[in-house]
């Protein structure tokens, strides 16, 4: 089967890369071992140049932009369509796989099967960003939906909150979870763990809850003065702005946090699993994900691990067995956990080994690819 995915996020050494990015290259490194083609496609946004790739048999092309004033989103979508038929006629493609709003632009070819995985696309952002729904983006992404043969879900809850809120109840999806390379986020040693320490990574933005996490640390203070969090993570715009959130952020830091605050700035995807295993507790409280990729490395990692009741939380976490859920938007609750947590650490360290054993069993990448093939098949086949 040859798989082409589009995305402008496939990870590039030396640069920072979010969730979708760590998604789509794991899952294409384990389809090509499996012995499928697959071949990404995407606007290169990091040098501006025409580039080609081979990542461990995933062939990337990284396409020029196109800086008309204007049309370059009617240029780009262009290219990326004319690269597809030229691959297609060499190499036949089965499957077109985008995010939410990829295909409304894209010319079909009526042998290929096209998909929409959803990862949590506009409508769905707006809503529990409580930010307005934008005209042009609304109707790229329902356009978007209405050239699709097929959706895939990474949650439930992502899948029946879409299509709810682009009106389209009648359409079916399957739930196909995220995946996690359980040698990568690996068993780790407890005898590393630095006492009362916390770590955090995500984009630097109201909705990854970093804020109301930091304002917790008051709650904590004075019972743990050694207590540290440490954040990871790239500054990101206010959504709709060219603001950025980290200096209104840091106004907000009082004399009494800073010293136990550590901004740690952008730390490769590698890395990160380093950090982890160091804190005592991992707290990500996000107002609201698709499929959290980052909660469930930290699990894999049989972590001590918080997260957020709001969403798909339920789906990744089971709490008080494989993990702990809060209201992210409540610094008192994120503390009282965080406060259980230092005081009860026996009893939530065999909570955290629930939690890598769950990860093994349904979020493991050798599971997730073969559910991803045979669902691809299954598209193929019926659609």
């Amino acid at each position: 089967m040859h798989i082409c995915f589009i995305t402008n996020e496939y990870p590039k050494q030396d640069f920072s890369h979010g969730g979708v990015g760590t998604f789509i290259r794991t899952l294409s490194r384990k389809l090509v071992k499996k012995g499928h083609k697959v071949t990404v496609i995407g606007i290169n946004f990091y040098s501006k140049i025409h580039e080609e790739e081979d990542d461990n048999g995933v062939i990337i092309y990284r396409l020029k932009p196109n800086v008309i004033k204007g049309f370059t989103w009617y240029y780009n979508n262009k290219s990326i369509s004319k690269r597809i038929k030229l691959i297609d006629k060499d190499y036949p493609i089965d499957i077109v796989e985008t995010a939410e709003l990829g295909l409304a632009f894209i010319s079909k070819i009526k042998s290929i099967k096209y998909i929409i995985r959803l990862h949590g696309g506009h409508h769905f952002f707006a809503k529990y960003e409580k930010r307005k729904v934008k005209l042009r983006q609304a109707f790229v992404e329902k356009k978007s939906f209405r050239k699709a043969d097929a959706l895939i879900a990474v949650s439930d809850f992502v899948g029946k909150e879409t299509l709810q809120l682009l009106g389209l109840q009648n359409r079916t999806y399957t739930v196909v979870f995220n995946p996690i390379d359980v040698n990568q986020f690996y068993q780790s040693d407890l005898n590393k763990i630095e006492k009362h320490s916390i770590f955090f990574a995500g984009t630097l933005v109201e909705k990854k809850g970093i804020r109301q996490l930091i304002e917790a640390l008051n709650y904590l203070i004075d019972e743990f003065p050694n207590v540290k969090l440490l954040i990871a993570g790239r500054d990101a715009n206010i959504p709709g702005t060219n603001i950025p959130y980290r200096p209104l952020l840091e106004k907000s830091i009082t004399n009494k946090l800073e010293p136990h605050l550590e901004f740690l700035g952008v730390v490769p995807n590698s890395t990160i699993p380093s950090y982890i295993e160091k804190a005592q507790v991992c707290c990500y409280p996000s107002h609201m994900e698709a499929m959290p990729l980052a909660w469930l490395e930290v699990m894999a990692m049989s972590k001590i691990f918080i997260g957020s009741s709001i969403g798909p939380g339920r789906e990744a976490v089971i709490d008080g067995v494989t993990g702990y859920l809060v209201n992210p938007l409540s610094p008192v609750a994120i503390a009282e956990k965080i406060k259980y947590v230092f005081n009860n650490y026996e009893t939530c360290t065999e909570i955290a080994k629930k939690g890598r054993k769950r990860i093994c069993e349904e979020f493991d990448i050798n599971n997730i690819v073969e559910k991803n093939i045979n669902t691809y098949n299954e598209i193929v086949v019926n659609t």
